[in-house]
């Protein structure tokens, strides 16, 4: 069974930042992209970045270019995120994806 279990949030003020982990199990991590959205209330979801299953490779959004860093360890199948520059706006679950596969989500709550 593919599990994806996000940790890491909580409550951030502006302008801090916050490390979100994903641990993955139940299939081969080291063969998959992986990527992380987030969902803020009332909002669609939105995709954040994206990551190949090397590493080398990232992508992201125009929103988060510059204030998000995608990576990943694949000794420990685990799934990273780093949010820099957090306003209130950014106030979201985040979720780690494998394809349409989604864990429960960490909150990160941006708030003085």
């Amino acid at each position: 069974e593919i599990q994806l279990v996000e940790s890491g949030g909580g409550v951030v003020q502006p302008g801090g930042s916050v490390n979100l982990s994903c641990a993955a199990s139940g299939f081969s991590f080291s063969d998959r992209g992986m990527s992380w959205v987030r969902q803020a209330p009332g909002r669609e979801l939105e995709w954040v970045a994206m990551i190949d299953s090397t590493g080398r490779t990232t992508s992201y959004s125009d929103t988060w270019k510059g204030r998000a860093t995608v990576s990943r360890d694949n000794t420990k199948s685990t799934l990273y995120l780093q949010l820099n520059d957090l306003k209130t706006g950014d106030t979201a679950m985040s979720y780690c994806g494998l394809g349409s596969i989604r864990g429960q989500g960490t909150q990160v709550t941006v708030s003085s």
